[in-house]
């Protein structure tokens, strides 16, 4: 399986723009710059595209480990915050913080921490994230 984006930029890293776009066409010419990353202007940036597919990966590893082990949530909501620090010359993505709340009839809090921790180690995009990886939850 393949997913495909394109990043179409112009101009210099401060002063440039660009814009984004994924073959579903959820992200269509979104833009992105040097303000939507360091700043707050509207658009979008890679660490808030980073953050929501570790957000969703993570999240629906969950539901898949709670399935296996026949629970079924009635909700799962993660919160990622990914940092990007200084390092050197330049950035890194040095940490992505997940925040669970979740609601599981029938389950313990060990079994779900098991679950859980499973999830957060196995997602795919916690694998490729060259970073430290945070998971904290509240089971209801």
């Amino acid at each position: 399986m393949n997913r495909k984006a394109r990043a179409v930029w112009q101009g210099t890293g401060r002063d440039g723009s660009g814009h984004l776009t994924t073959d579903s066409g959820i992200l269509s010419s979104t833009p992105y710059s040097f303000k939507t990353r360091f700043e707050n202007e509207k658009g979008t940036n890679p660490e808030e595209l980073i953050a929501a597919a570790h957000a969703g990966c993570f999240t629906m590893a969950l539901a898949f480990q709670l399935q296996g082990a026949g629970f079924t949530p009635t909700e799962l909501a993660t919160e990622a915050v990914v940092s990007l620090d200084k390092e050197g010359e330049g950035f890194k993505i040095s940490k992505s913080a997940l925040t669970l709340q979740a609601t599981v009839p029938g389950i313990d809090r060990t079994k779900f921490e098991e679950l859980a921790r499973a999830a957060e180690k196995n997602c795919p995009v916690s694998k490729v994230l060259n970073a430290e990886i945070t998971m904290n939850f509240t089971l209801a």
